[in-house]
């Protein structure tokens, strides 16, 4: 049978030599598009459910947000396993989908869910996690302001108002985080002996903040020839707008928050904390990528997209990158190149040892880049990322 193998691809040599040429452009194209990483990526199908009831501690989390979404989603199709967590002013749900789940059509049957679980009003909604994996994180970086006269909050304003929107715009990211630093808010220090006096209370100057911010339309009115647009601007711009917002009247006068309390510039109760260098407060940036994109190219379009930020930054803002999994994947198309040029040397030199015809060792080396080729094209079919534990041996 062998032997009948060999005559016929012998007399059929331009029909072999075609079809191995196929091959090799089918596995070259395959390559091109194959994603590579650094490791495979073994997370099954999730979607995580995120709520921030702030102020609740870990057992009115549990019992208020946490427990109420659990069984809410309950019984949805394909669904393996429902896993939780609940801190003080944290919950998080995660859904574990069977293996093949497509990944939009298992958010979306949570999403469906979410709008009938019942949790306190005064809460935010609950929020879908991004479409990410644990291996996902594929780029870092370092936001540091070296004007030490300016605010601490000005390196996240920065990070958050000029480079993460930027970096958000490349193709594959699905989102930017922020960490450390210090948030910049307006605080109002309600002064109670104030508010006793006018006979007011905490819920008011919160009901006054929350109204106080809207933009409302009224229509439009006519003057002449012209038409005018009538609206009433509530945004806010600077402290002193705060300061202006109406509480309540007393025998027609108007009681404004800076009448109950003091407006101040501040900065979010903070959870964590960066430095760099030993040279204290720095701001960190965190890029992560969609799920099932290519790490090695995405992360190179970040480091990219940074370059291009930094050229709008104020002056005495420094961001550079201190991860980039770029390198990590070059250096494992490395290590796969190295293996495979060893491998066929010491094929060639073992078969010239033991056959004595260097033309003979070569044909049979020639299965290696072949069998190479032809592997990317099954990887690529099958959804299988080129990485060292994959193409390494």
């Amino acid at each position: 049978m062998l032997q009948r193998l060999i005559d016929w691809m012998i007399h059929q040599r331009w029909l072999v030599i075609s079809l191995s040429g196929l091959l090799i452009l089918t596995g070259v194209l395959s390559l091109w598009h194959l994603p590579f990483d650094a490791m495979p990526d073994t997370t099954p199908v999730l979607v995580q459910i995120n709520a921030e009831p702030e102020g609740y501690a870990a057992e009115d989390v549990e019992a208020q947000v946490t427990a109420p979404i659990e069984r809410e989603l309950a019984g949805l199709a394909h669904l393996e396993e429902i896993r939780s967590i609940s801190k003080f002013g944290l919950s998080q749900v995660t859904c574990v989908f069977a293996e093949g789940t497509d990944i939009y059509l298992a958010r979306q049957q949570v999403a469906e869910r979410l709008t009938s679980v019942e949790i306190p009003s005064e809460l935010a909604r609950p929020e879908l996690g991004p479409v990410s994996t644990g291996l996902g994180e594929i780029f870092h970086y370092i936001v540091v302001d070296q004007d030490s006269s300016r605010p601490n909050t000005y390196a996240r304003e920065v990070q958050d108002w000029l480079i993460k929107p930027q970096l958000q715009t490349v193709p594959g990211v699905v989102e930017v985080n922020s960490w450390g630093g210090f948030e910049k808010q307006f605080q109002v220090y309600v002064d109670p002996e104030r508010l006793a006096a006018l006979n007011l209370t905490l819920r008011d100057v919160i009901e006054a903040l929350e109204h106080g911010t809207q933009n409302v339309g009224g229509g439009v009115t006519n003057r002449a020839a012209e038409r005018f647009v009538v609206q009433g601007v509530g945004s806010l711009a600077k402290r002193e707008d705060i300061e202006q917002i109406v509480v309540a009247t007393r025998n027609g006068y108007p009681i404004l928050v800076r009448d109950v309390g003091e407006v101040v510039i501040g900065h979010a109760l903070r959870a964590a904390a960066t430095t760099y260098n030993g040279r204290g407060e720095a701001v960190l940036g965190l890029g992560f990528m969609l799920s099932g994109e290519n790490s090695h190219r995405v992360a190179q379009a970040l480091s990219d997209q940074l370059e291009v930020a930094k050229q709008t930054l104020p002056e005495g803002i420094d961001a550079h990158v201190v991860y980039d999994r770029t390198h990590l994947v070059d250096q494992i198309l490395e290590t796969v190149k190295h293996n495979l040029i060893f491998g066929a040397a010491l094929v060639i030199a073992v078969l010239f040892l033991f056959l004595g015809n260097l033309r003979a060792s070569l044909i049979v080396a020639l299965s290696i880049p072949l069998s190479m080729l032809f592997a990317f094209n099954l990887m690529l079919q099958a959804g299988i990322v080129g990485s060292l534990m994959s193409l390494g041996a």
